[in-house]
Parts: structure tokens; C-alpha cells; sequence
């Protein structure tokens, strides 16, 4: 049995907290439709993981997905608004200081990543490179 001394807030929990930091910024757009997204999909206390992978016409690719949980050496972002953003280790290097929008027109619609690392894309919006690693380009589909 375990006893707090007077004073003492309750024990420490071993499951990893959110952390807040600028990583990565949502804006507003964003963050309403990942919360619509997610609560459309069953998963109101999901996340949404943003992840690099390599590919793509320039060289590497923005992906996103659901994720129920984060893993242990994810970095979580937390907006204003209270969407959790997951970023795997790997990734967080090539997208530090980007922007998560969303952009609905008629032409079409989805998310869109401002990114500084990017020294070029290609005109799909979704394919990068960076200047330290231009990764493998791979024809568009």
C-alpha cells in the first residue's frame, strides 16, 4: 500500500502525456475538419498521425491516418482546439515548422502541408524534398 506524505499530489502515471509544442501548427481549417474526420469515422478521441515516407515524384511524401494511440516515441501536438497530432520520430525532422490547412474549392479539397524544410515540390502538393536528403523520386500515379 502506498502512502502520500501531506502535501502530495497523487502518484505519477507511467502512460505517456501529450506534449505541447510548435513542431508543427493547425490552423483552424484543419482542426475542424480532422475533429469532423475523426468523429465521422468513430474515433472522436483519435488522432491524426502526419508522417513522411519515401516517394513521390520529388523524393519523399506527406501521408495521414487515424491512429487510436501513440507509440512510445511519438511527439503529440495539441491545438487550441484540443485535436491531437501524431508525429513519428523518423518524420518530425523533415516537417518541423510546418503548417497543417485544409482547402475545400471546387477544383478539390483535402489537407495541405506548408512546409520549410521542402527546398522543392512538385505540383501534386504532396511530394517534397529537402535540402539535407532528397530522397528517392518515384513517377507519379
Amino acid at each position: 500500500m502506498t502512502s502520500l506524505l501531506p502535501g502530495m499530489g497523487s502518484t505519477i502515471s507511467k502512460k505517456p502525456e501529450p506534449v505541447i509544442t510548435t513542431l508543427v501548427t493547425v490552423t483552424d481549417k484543419a482542426a475542424v475538419k480532422a475533429k469532423s474526420i475523426l468523429e465521422a469515422k468513430g474515433h472522436p478521441d483519435g488522432m491524426l498521425r502526419v508522417f513522411v515516407v519515401g516517394g513521390g515524384c520529388s523524393g519523399y511524401q506527406y501521408g495521414m491516418s487515424i491512429a487510436p494511440n501513440a507509440e512510445a516515441e511519438d511527439q503529440v501536438i495539441v491545438t487550441d482546439s484540443g485535436i491531437r497530432v501524431v508525429i513519428d520520430r523518423d518524420s518530425a525532422p523533415m516537417i518541423s515548422g510546418a503548417e497543417i490547412d485544409y482547402h475545400e474549392d471546387l477544383m478539390k479539397s483535402g489537407f495541405t502541408i506548408y512546409n520549410p524544410n521542402a527546398t522543392s515540390s512538385c505540383a501534386c502538393g504532396s511530394s517534397f524534398q529537402t535540402a539535407g536528403n532528397p530522397g528517392t523520386p518515384r513517377a507519379c500515379s
